[in-house]
């Protein structure tokens, strides 16, 4: 029996999200079902620099109590998801990308939410000498951006170190891409 939606309401939303529940239909029966929608994609983007690094940025996450290595990302804020990727990419960590790879649109969470977001490769990297990453690193909680060996950090997803879902499944996009797993 596919899902039918009897009612919809929003009970929150703010500039970045919007929490609705629906009363429902689905194969367990009638339900509730309470849906977030992210207003505007995601974009993340794996760093390869020519010694076979990845950028990674510690970022102290509100939502899960303490710091967590992630790749840079953020939010599209309207605008192309590769624009939002270079935009995010030179303000987490000055970094300025000569090429530039798509490697896929996933879902975060999609049990729960509507959460579009798009991994990019960036390659041809180059320090911005005119960024001035340092309001934006305070503003998101950015302490360290580190350079880890790209097999490293794939044994820091299997070792516990590196837990962000989105992370994971953005060095698996760019592991499959370069041919690594």
């Amino acid at each position: 029996m596919p899902w039918i939606t009897r009612s919809s309401r929003v009970v929150y939303e703010n500039r970045w999200i919007s929490v609705r529940e629906d009363t429902v239909e689905g194969p367990g029966g009638p339900g509730i079902y309470g849906v977030v929608t992210v207003r505007h994609p995601a974009v993340f983007i794996v760093a390869v620099d020519d010694d076979d690094r990845v950028c990674c940025v510690e970022i102290d996450r509100y939502a899960t109590g303490g710091p967590s290595i992630e790749v840079p990302a953020g939010g599209t804020d309207g605008e192309e998801p590769a624009d939002a990727a270079a935009r995010e990419l030179r303000e987490e960590t000055g970094l300025i990308a000569r090429e530039w790879t798509l490697l896929g649109r996933m879902n975060a969470l999609n049990g729960v939410s509507n959460a579009p977001e798009y991994v990019y490769l960036a390659r041809g990297l180059t320090q911005d000498p005119t960024a001035d990453t340092l309001a934006t690193q305070q503003e998101e909680g950015i302490g360290e951006v580190t350079w880890v060996p790209f097999d490293r950090a794939l044994e820091m997803i299997s070792d516990g170190t590196i837990t962000d879902g989105e992370t994971v499944a953005a060095l698996a996009y760019a592991a499959l891409h370069l041919r690594r797993l």
